[in-house]
């Protein structure tokens, strides 16, 4: 479905202006920081409510791509259009990112040479919106590999004491797995073009595209290796822990996520509809290591005394079970998988923007450093404890919904996959409680008894998270009523073009969702 107004080129266009806009006006050496300040969130909050009038004016149950952009740019000879398209999988991570990045520039309005500051985080904006929206294959790439550009001056410029290091491993290592994904592009297009006689770089036509098991498993592969980093999925997330330590907190938010979700998205969105047998084949090695993921980023959290550090490693965990709802390839499944990309974004956001405030007054995130904070700053510990208690999974958060489909979506078609992450759960109890119990239990020290509690800014920034966590955790029903007919479709493409079905049971439990 089309429109008349083109919101999700607007989606990309505005903050893409905004950051071209704030990089020229770094010339004007006259301009007031809260100029500065001030244009950045005016732009980041009128491309939210774009979002916002998007989403309304979406169908319901409507599972195809809609909102529709499709523009040739580049002339018929190379394929290239400018193709976007919105739908149930996708509207949620748009919502999420025009949420987010209005917060991370209210968090970041004091930080050191703003204008340029501004300027990367808007670009990371109308990147992390692009890769969310193309359905062209040459667009997607070079929106999900401009992601990297910001995110590197952002760690590099306004990161902790490893910065440097942290930044450029992250590059590495992304940009390593990116090369796989466009070679692997490149080659399904030249194969559609012998096929087909003509090239296209659009989802769509791409999928009709005829490959023989061996070729479909080497292009599967290709796309998955820059996803798998991006994510990060186990065991290729060394660059993780780091990127998200050493990151000034904002970037800590945007990275973990937002900028995870790119690859767990990109999984669902393009190895599930271009490589469905191939993703069937390969599950149970993709299973294996999603629960590798949980169970290990469980109990390395466990050992962990540097906060930034244990959530770093729980976000491991929660990516495992992303990618064990996705690969289970059940409706139930699916359907957690894509509410826990969600979830996910708003509780560990919710984390590190606590972790941020916690520093600016303390200045350590180390647990041991800290004693009794609750006494002195009593909202911020029920803040902390509301988010918390989120990631943990408990019954009337956001956290145990999607959960509880996940690992529910996983047993229909694997269960034993699902019986070994539910220790991850168990142990993601553990870790967090005795984190918490460190930092704001017991007797105070006399640094801590002089922590400042949280002020009305900071309030009004953790309000929408906290509202978000609660408000999904008990009533979940209008987000699945948007993603179901999307991941019916998509479950559907994947069991007609391999032959193998799911139990009814699936199907009926995402419906008793509804």
């Amino acid at each position: 479905m089309s429109h008349s107004i083109p919101f999700l080129t607007l989606l990309i266009l505005l903050p893409a202006i905004g950051a071209v806009g704030l990089g020229l006006l770094a010339f004007d050496r006259s301009l007031h920081k809260e100029v500065v300040y001030a244009l950045a969130l005016l732009v980041s909050l009128a491309t939210a409510v774009i979002a916002v009038i998007a989403f309304i004016t979406m169908k319901v149950h409507d599972g195809g791509f809609q909102l529709v952009s499709n523009h040739d740019y580049t002339g018929t000879s190379l394929g290239v259009h400018w193709y976007l398209g919105v739908d149930g999988i996708s509207i949620f991570l748009v919502l999420l990112t025009a949420l987010l990045f209005p917060l991370t520039i209210i968090l970041g309005r004091n930080r050191e040479n703003p204008r340029a500051y501004f300027a990367w985080i808007l670009l990371l904006e109308a990147s992390v919106m692009g890769s969310f929206l193309s359905l062209d294959l040459i667009v997607f790439f070079f929106m999900f590999e401009l992601t990297l550009v910001p995110a590197y001056f952002i760690i590099a410029g306004w990161g902790h004491q490893r910065r440097a290091y942290a930044a450029i491993k992250f590059f590495l290592y992304t940009f390593l797995g990116s090369a796989f994904l466009l070679v692997g592009i490149l080659a399904l297009a030249f194969i559609h073009e012998s096929q087909y006689h003509y090239l296209t770089f659009e989802l769509g036509p791409l999928m009709q595209t005829h490959l023989s098991s061996s070729t479909e498993i080497l292009l599967f592969l290709a796309f998955t290796a820059a996803f798998a980093v991006k994510a990060p999925l186990f065991p290729f997330h060394t660059w993780s822990p780091d990127a998200y330590t050493e990151a000034p907190e904002e970037g800590s938010v945007l990275l973990s996520a937002l900028l995870a979700k790119l690859g767990t998205y990109g999984i669902i969105r393009f190895d599930l509809s271009l490589f469905p047998q191939a993703t069937r084949t390969l599950a149970p090695i993709f299973l294996t290591l999603a629960v590798i993921g949980i169970v290990y980023g469980a109990i390395v959290a466990c050992a962990q005394r540097d906060m930034k550090r244990l959530v770093s490693y729980s976000s491991l965990a929660q990516i495992g079970f992303i990618a064990l709802g996705t690969f289970a390839l059940s409706t139930q499944g699916l359907a957690g998988a894509v509410l826990l990309m969600l979830n996910h974004g708003i509780i560990v956001a919710a984390l590190f923007i606590l972790i941020g405030f916690i520093y600016q007054r303390r200045g350590t995130w180390q647990t041991n450093e800290m004693r009794g904070l609750q006494k002195a700053a009593p909202v911020l510990a029920a803040v902390f404890t509301v988010a918390m208690m989120a990631s943990i999974g408990v019954p009337g958060l956001n956290g145990f919904v999607s959960e509880f489909l996940v690992l529910s979506g996983t047993f229909i078609t694997h269960r034993w996959w699902a019986v070994v992450a539910v220790l991850g759960v168990i142990v993601a109890a553990i870790y967090l409680l005795w984190a918490y119990q460190q930092v704001f239990h017991g007797e105070p020290r006399e640094a801590d008894e002089k922590t400042r509690d949280l002020v009305l800014i900071e309030r009004l920034v953790m309000a929408p998270l906290i509202i978000l966590i609660v408000f999904l955790g008990v009533y979940p029903k209008p987000v699945l009523d948007r993603i179901n007919p999307s991941v019916n479709q998509l479950i559907a493409h994947v069991e007609s073009s391999t032959g193998h079905y799911q139990p009814p049971v699936a199907v009926r439990g995402v419906e008793g969702t509804k």
